[in-house]
């Protein structure tokens, strides 16, 4: 039953609808004051981790379609990693925007001045080639091979995520989520290693 139910086509949408949900709540409560004392620092905080939570969501495709031996799964991780960078790119909108008023200079030193926006920073910028590629026609251009190597860069990519959310919430001392996030996408890079290794005995 599963598996004709995420082999329907309308299935698609209906993640799309749902992955797309919390941007329209954003969007709403950014329209309707009802974000807090704080709406700039609410909406920078809250793309961050959405885009971190699609980041594991999207790593997670690969080990469940295979433990569930579901191959329908497949269909839908390009479609979550689209929406890793949407929120990772309206992330830094909001940090660009609200935070540095498009104050292009003083971006450019905050990115060098501090860490966690550097990491932060490059790892939307590796994930800018990856969303550039995500089409039927960037994987014949650049051939199965070389358009999978590159989308290896998606595990360093986690790596600096975390590393960028553990930055941002030490100033408060607050790590019981990026404990979480960490444990979560430890688990997903180990189990791919594993099965690598597994694999080929």
């Amino acid at each position: 039953m599963v598996r004709a139910l995420l082999g329907k086509p309308q299935t698609k949408s209906v993640i799309f609808t749902i992955a797309a949900l919390p941007f329209c709540y954003l969007l709403w409560g950014a329209f309707n004051d009802a974000l807090g004392a704080n709406p700039a620092e609410y909406l920078i905080r809250s793309t961050g981790e959405l885009a971190l939570r699609f980041l594991c969501l999207t790593l997670a495709v690969t080990p469940l379609r295979a433990i569930a031996k579901l191959p329908e799964l497949l269909r839908f991780r390009r479609m979550l990693g689209l929406f890793v960078y949407f929120y990772a790119a309206i992330h830094l909108l909001c940090y660009s925007w609200l935070d540095m008023g498009f104050e292009w200079m003083d971006i450019a030193v905050d990115i060098a001045k501090r860490p966690f926006i550097l990491v932060g920073f490059t790892a939307f910028v590796l994930l800018t080639p990856l969303a550039a590629t995500s089409f039927n026609r960037a994987i014949r251009w650049l051939g199965g091979k070389r358009w999978q190597l590159l989308h290896r860069v998606v595990y360093g990519v986690a790596v600096l995520a975390v590393l960028h959310f553990y930055w941002m919430r030490a100033g408060k001392s607050n790590f019981a989520e990026v404990v979480v996030y960490g444990a979560i996408l430890a688990a997903l890079l180990l189990w791919r290693v594993w099965n690598k290794r597994f694999a080929r005995h």
